[in-house]
């Protein structure tokens, strides 16, 4: 059984991928979330962390797909959508959560990526979001890369 910020996180992509699909109410992809999803799994989820990170995706879209832009090998519209969602999901966290370490996001992202993603996009996620890593937190890993030197 993951744990329930995995389980979030998890949550949080395929609502992604329903509204980035679909277009429709983030309110109402929520409480379908909260009503189908939510109850129909056996598994905890972080409810507060699924209601707040699935509204500031879209609220900072501009922002993370200008960071991930630089990245990706095409527009970021054309990326998969499953890939896509990963994507912002694990770029918003690493511009936002501060607190969870680089490694931790890109590992749960390879791991969504691996349940939902088509065979090998988990290697497309990781150089992405290796990169947007690079970019956006480099004193959290240049201590690490001056260490194997």
């Amino acid at each position: 059984m993951s744990n329930p910020k995995t389980n979030a996180r998890k949550a949080v992509v395929q609502a992604l991928y329903q509204w980035q699909i679909t277009g429709q109410n983030l309110n109402l992809i929520e409480q379908y979330f909260i009503d189908e999803q939510f109850f129909v799994e056996n598994e905890k989820i972080q409810r507060d962390y699924f209601s707040e990170v699935f509204h500031a995706v879209p609220q900072n879209l501009i922002d993370i797909d200008a960071l991930l832009s630089n990245f990706v090998d095409r527009d970021v519209d054309a990326v998969d959508p499953v890939e896509r969602a990963i994507l912002r999901l694990a770029t918003y966290e690493l511009i936002h959560y501060d607190d969870t370490p680089y490694k931790v996001i890109i590992n749960e992202a390879i791991n969504i990526a691996k349940d939902f993603g088509a065979d090998g996009s988990h290697r497309y996620i990781n150089g992405i979001l290796d990169k947007v890593a690079q970019k956006q937190r480099p004193d959290e890993i240049k201590p690490k890369r001056q260490t194997e030197n």
